[in-house]
């Protein structure tokens, strides 16, 4: 099974990240301190667009920088590109193969901005066209659903808002993610011992907030992509303006609630949906709010802005548990393919 294989190998794609990926990082965020631009605009789909929310949060609190992802179709469709003259524009592709991602980076050129893009190719057409590189050094991803190639996209993120804060205190905080890494997928083992309880359930809502909001979003795809249950991905603070009016008893509910500034806003959620009848399914470092939750998926303490490359780990092997529980293809789920080109 691939994609076991490629869940257990994100330490070491962490590893080689750190390793090896320092000189590509420090001569994008010397042309982006040369450059300085007004704000960014990241461009990319499906997976890719969940790490491009987590940089909107590493950006936008670590460096200030407001972050708009783009809309691609304004490039390829309507042929109407906004003025990204004063941005820097990321597009991030696991395959570098997405052309209307490859469109806004292209337009991004012609406008005169600085363009970079996170492809896991160095020759891909998106890696071509950006004027800078971050490879995800993530060897090559068999199987469809992206896990090592996601947590590579944001480690890189992670480094590059290092290296642009010129923060050394963070990246003492990095040099200690392959390890936490290794003991989040440790951590895991747990799960399978109880995913056997969730194989008939036909839908799942996932919760996160501030920077695990990506891993909200990224979980409940994985979720879809491997299960194919109804699986939605909100911010907390969203799925209290509507959505949960769809909670009723039993509706399993996974909180991503690390210990940080949204902590107190999941706990209260944890007791609306008790009041519900509703499961919570909790990912967090905090021992309280573990012991309250139906189900617990513990992960290692670190600082909250490192949170989400861990916390994804265990939504990772929740939704393969279940794609096995049910029987399902692991590798090669129904009607997706590992390169999807959109235009």
């Amino acid at each position: 099974m691939h994609l076991q294989k490629e869940i257990a190998q994100q330490p070491g794609v962490i590893t080689r990240l750190l390793d090896e990926g320092g000189a590509a990082i420090e001569a994008a965020a010397a042309a982006i301190r040369d450059r300085n631009p007004v704000f960014a605009c990241i461009a990319a789909r499906g997976t890719s667009d969940n790490a491009a929310h987590y940089a909107q949060y590493m950006f936008g609190a670590l460096l200030r920088l407001p972050v708009m992802l783009a809309t691609p179709s304004l490039h390829t469709v309507y042929e109407t590109p906004p003025d990204l003259s004063k941005a820097l524009v990321i597009g991030i592709s696991q395959s570098g193969q997405a052309e209307d991602v490859r469109a806004v980076l292209a337009d991004a050129n012609q406008q005169g901005a600085l363009t970079l893009a996170l492809t896991n190719f160095e020759d891909s057409p998106l890696a071509q066209t950006a004027q800078f590189h971050l490879p995800l050094l993530a060897e090559r991803e068999l199987s469809v659903a992206a896990t090592k190639t996601y947590t590579a996209q944001l480690t890189l993120i992670a480094m590059l808002t290092s290296a642009l804060a010129e923060s050394q205190a963070m990246w003492n905080e990095l040099k200690s993610l392959p390890r936490l890494a290794a003991q989040a997928l440790s951590f895991c083992e747990d799960i399978a011992g109880w995913a056997e309880r969730y194989r008939y359930c036909d839908r799942l809502v996932t919760l996160g907030r501030g920077f695990n909001y990506a891993t909200a979003c990224e979980i409940s795809l994985k979720v879809k992509e491997l299960t194919y249950i109804a699986s939605e991905g909100y911010s907390e603070a969203n799925f209290r303006h509507g959505p949960i009016a769809a909670i009723d008893r039993g509706h399993p509910v996974v909180l991503v609630s690390p210990q940080g500034k949204n902590l107190a806003g999941m706990v209260d959620m944890r007791e609306r949906l008790e009041e519900l009848g509703a499961e919570s399914l909790i990912i967090s470092n905090n021992s309280d709010l573990l012991r309250q939750g139906t189900q617990a998926m513990s992960i290692p303490s670190a600082s909250e802005w490192l949170s989400p490359i861990l916390a994804v780990m265990p939504g990772q092997v929740f939704a393969m548990r279940q794609a096995l529980a049910r029987g399902y293809e692991l590798d090669k789920p129904r009607g997706l393919s590992k390169v999807t080109v959109t235009e």
